[in-house]
């Protein structure tokens, strides 16, 4: 033991390594429910009875970051996208291949292409995001590995506190079985006494059972304070060695997440340019299909063409050779015009010499109008210049 770190220096070195990483609580939490249990044996050690009661109170604080953040350093379930991305590039390329089996792409299928690149993104971008993932999943492994042995380095020097309580928790076992074991003594001398006592003084025996019954108190108290010693001796040899199993376990399994890593990323760092190839690839694919389709249909447009320059080709330069050496306009049609211009010029005779006899007609009937009326107003002239004289004679 000499040269050892005491239970104490374990437990600073370890609350110290928790408090770097953040993790430690600062706030005081409420003793844990064993230090109250552990009242009730200080006197028997006082010193070492405290050290105990500290480490296991400190004991839920460590568990629980333990569960916690050990639990919580994962790297998930991002290899789905990575394999997602992988099977999507596939079928993608062999649907494109499969819609042109027939020569066409239908309204539907063109829609899905355009949703597929949508959603999806081309190739090259479906290369990058697995890059980008391998590299963020590398990322946080790295991340996580530090923190979990930051982590178990800090658990480590806590279980060596465990160990050292473990150590002062069975030497105070020996100091309450030496207590036990005079009580015990004390209490067979007072059981003894009383047994041995023969007198007839009532008030002696009285005091010599009163002296039994009390050593008999104090037998049952070291009993229960053994029993509490024992109980936290045992849990503490019992709780370090499980530990210590697990804790191996947990080991290996940091260990092995380390090599995946180291793996993971001399794997990437050699094979980088396969990822890059396959991406090229696969885009030049693409843009060869792409380029194959688009001449065939070239070809057939031209075809096509040809197939209906001949079948329109003689009727159009018919009506061409129509329209060059044909009449320009046709007799019928002058004929109606010439038909159109006589009738003109013979009804517009008739309309000549009727608009004339009108025309005299109406002057003559104005004329008359005029001179009628004068005449009237001359009559009218004369019957006032009669009726003024009359007046002016009376």
């Amino acid at each position: 033991m000499a040269g050892s770190p005491t239970a104490l220096q374990y437990l600073d070195k370890a609350v110290g390594n928790l408090r770097k990483l953040g993790l430690f609580p600062d706030t005081k939490s409420d003793p844990a429910p064993v230090v109250a249990l552990l009242n009730q044996i200080t006197d028997l050690s006082p010193d070492k009875v405290t050290t105990i009661a500290r480490t296991l109170d400190q004991a839920s604080t460590f568990n629980e970051v333990v569960r916690e953040h050990i639990q919580a350093i994962k790297v998930g379930e991002r290899y789905e996208v990575i394999t997602g991305a992988f099977n999507s590039i596939r079928d993608d390329a062999k649907s494109l291949v499969d819609q042109y089996a027939d020569g066409k792409i239908s309204t539907m299928e063109r829609v899905g292409n355009m949703w597929m690149k949508f959603s999806r993104g081309d190739i090259a971008d479906r290369f990058d995001k697995i890059k980008d993932t391998y590299l963020d999943v590398q990322k946080d492994t790295k991340v996580q590995i530090e923190k979990e042995h930051l982590i178990l380095e800090a658990y480590m020097d806590f279980r060596g506190a465990m160990k050292q309580s473990e150590v002062l928790a069975l030497e105070v076992l020996k100091t309450a079985e030496g207590k036990l074991e005079e009580a015990k003594a004390r209490m067979t001398a007072a059981s003894a006494a009383v047994s041995a006592y023969t007198g007839e003084e009532a008030a002696e025996r009285s005091k010599l059972e009163l002296a039994r019954d009390e050593e008999l108190r104090r037998l049952q108290a070291e009993e229960k304070r053994y029993q509490i010693t024992k109980d936290l001796s045992d849990n503490l040899t019992v709780g370090y060695n499980t530990s210590e199993v697990i804790m191996a376990r947990l080991v290996q399994t940091t260990n092995a997440k380390e090599r995946i890593y180291a793996q993971s990323v001399a794997f990437f760092g050699t094979n980088e340019v396969v990822l890059t190839a396959l991406s090229a690839t696969f885009t030049g694919m693409f843009g060869l299909h792409e380029s194959t389709q688009a001449l065939e249909s070239m070809k057939k447009g031209i075809d096509q063409s040809l197939e209906t320059l001949s079948e329109i080709g003689g009727q159009v330069q018919e009506a061409a050779l129509k329209a060059g050496y044909g009449p320009t306009i046709s007799a019928a049609a002058v004929k109606k015009l010439v038909d159109s211009v006589v009738s003109y010029q013979e009804r517009s005779i008739g309309i000549i010499a009727e608009m004339r006899k009108l025309s005299t007609q109406n002057s003559a009937e104005i004329r008359d109008a005029v001179e009628d009326g004068k005449r009237r107003m001359a009559l009218l002239i004369e019957q006032g210049a009669a009726a003024a004289l009359l007046v002016s004679t009376k």
